[in-house]
């Protein structure tokens, strides 16, 4: 299918912020505004960003890739994940404004971009949106950090032979080999107590009260993806959120947190579309999301 790619400036607080849309010449009416995680910039990690517009433009759904005030090529003072609720909802304004076609919008963010999709529908409420797409969502805090290191780390060191073959023949230092657990041990206790209104209980809010489908990715070679399995099966405020109906988790054992092999991102690309259909947002698309690839790297 034939699709157009532009770029374009739009405006967020006297600001002025880029984005590139990636329409295809028979479109849905299902938009997808993909949010930027972390210091980067509309490509993403491995040009992901990029390369899943134009899979997703060929299946029929028109794209939208932004930069967030303060990076890339966007004006303005950079904010973190909290703090760009106006950014998100000026994206999905001028994206909806240039392309009238499109009724309903899909977020689609990884790491804390998953994070901030779903502080700004907790925020806004915004009805345009009626999906989102989580990848590795970010929950992390000095607790949930402990609390990997606990399990993930500390878990599987106990169980190691040779572990305690050092420690039992005085080669390793008892106190400096148990002193991490200990106090980890103790701060998951402390930091606890101070999280009650905290960002993760915002996105938990959010996901109870999101009436729309969720599409759930995580990487199994990823520790951002472990604290969030961790803190969702440990905190009263996610109880039961994962097994919703409208939640559907999609899991890839070998991929790490960027998804940086081209197979990893391809099942993104593929798990995305067939997410998209199966949840009925994808009227209209019939093309498959193989053979992502592109030469330009805007």
């Amino acid at each position: 299918m034939r699709i157009d790619e532009h770029a374009f400036l739009f405006p967020c607080a006297d600001e002025a912020l880029l984005g590139i849309a990636c329409v295809p010449e028979m479109a849905t009416s299902t938009g997808i505004v993909i949010v930027v995680g972390g210091p980067q910039y509309r490509v993403g990690s491995h040009r992901q960003f990029l390369l899943l517009s134009r899979s997703l433009a060929r299946a029929g759904f028109p794209v939208l890739r932004f930069d967030f005030r303060g990076m890339g090529d966007s004006s303005g003072v950079a904010r973190n994940f909290e703090s760009v609720e106006d950014d998100i909802g000026a994206a999905i304004d001028a994206f909806t404004a240039r392309h009238p076609g499109i009724e309903r919008i899909v977020l689609w963010g990884l790491c804390d971009a998953a994070s901030a999709s779903l502080l700004y529908w907790e925020a806004r409420r915004d009805r345009r949106v009626c999906g989102m797409c989580l990848l590795n969502p970010w929950v992390r805090s000095e607790a949930t950090l402990a609390k990997t290191h606990i399990r993930h780390y500390y878990g599987q060191r106990l169980l190691q032979r040779e572990f305690w073959t050092k420690l039992l023949s005085g080669k390793a230092n008892v106190l400096h080999a148990l002193g991490g657990l200990f106090s980890n041990l103790l701060l998951t206790r402390k930091v606890a107590k101070a999280e009650s209104r905290s960002f993760q209980g915002r996105m938990a809010s959010a996901l109870g009260a999101f009436d729309g489908p969720v599409m759930l990715v995580l990487s199994g070679n990823d520790y951002t993806a472990k604290e969030f399995l961790q803190f969702a099966g440990d905190d009263p405020a996610w109880d039961g959120l994962l097994a919703r109906p409208l939640v559907t988790t999609q899991s890839l054992p070998e991929a790490d947190h960027t998804f940086s092999s081209a197979v990893w991102r391809e099942k993104v690309a593929q798990g995305t579309l067939d997410w998209l259909r199966q949840s009925g947002l994808g009227q209209g698309a019939a093309l498959s999301a193989t053979g992502i690839s592109g030469s330009a790297s805007r």
